[in-house]
């Protein structure tokens, strides 16, 4: 039986965020970890239609992890800058 294996790594401003994000997908064909200015994916298995499909899946979580991650520093920086913090019925003054 073949092996097939891989890395992908990409580049991000809160790799330990994106990472985190990414663990609940940490299963059997695909292992996330979180690098020095990115993140790494570990690939394998032995079955090219599964890893194709966890793949493509990887890819748009990353994407989505990235958005929240980047969304979620942003308005951390707002709220450390403004004095203004953003609650569940709009805004509130500290």
């Amino acid at each position: 039986m073949i092996r097939i294996e891989g890395t992908i790594e990409t580049p991000h401003r809160h790799p330990s965020c994106v990472a985190a994000a990414l663990e609940p997908d940490n299963l059997t064909l695909i292992r996330t970890t979180a690098i020095e200015g990115g993140v790494r994916a570990e690939i394998g298995g032995t079955k090219l239609r599964s890893i194709i499909a966890s793949v493509d899946d990887y890819l748009m979580n990353l994407a989505i992890a990235e958005d929240v991650c980047s969304a979620a520093s942003t308005r951390q920086s707002k709220r450390d800058g403004s004095g203004v913090e953003s609650g569940s019925n709009g805004l509130k003054h500290r």
